[in-house]
């Protein structure tokens, strides 16, 4: 069975790189050497592994990934720390400006 895994790292300009992987040690070797010079990471090392989660189904990780890629930064430090409630939040409210928080 093969597994993939989705990660974000954390760049050294505080930014968020997700990815997807087979092989998440060998991915994240190639991201700290500068494998690729052409890629998001390689002028923001190093790059610290804040998250991964494994999938046995390669179809769920790409949803996942990509879905992950879309969110704000705040969305990903709410998942990075396990803060589901902040998560739930911040997936309902795209601004301060929402109705929920009218009146407060």
């Amino acid at each position: 069975m093969h597994f993939y895994f989705v990660y974000i790292l954390k760049c050294s300009d505080n930014s968020f790189y997700t990815g997807i992987t087979n092989n998440l040690e060998k991915r994240l070797n190639e991201h700290q050497s500068g494998k690729n010079r052409n890629s998001y990471t390689f002028k923001r090392r190093p790059v610290i592994c804040q998250f991964h989660q494994e999938f046995n189904d390669v179809i769920q990780a790409i949803y996942f990934e990509k879905k992950i890629k879309g969110w704000t930064k705040s969305k990903k430090e709410a998942l990075i720390n396990k803060d589901f409630d902040l998560l739930k939040i911040l997936s309902e409210c795209r601004n301060a400006t929402h109705y929920k928080y009218n009146g407060i």
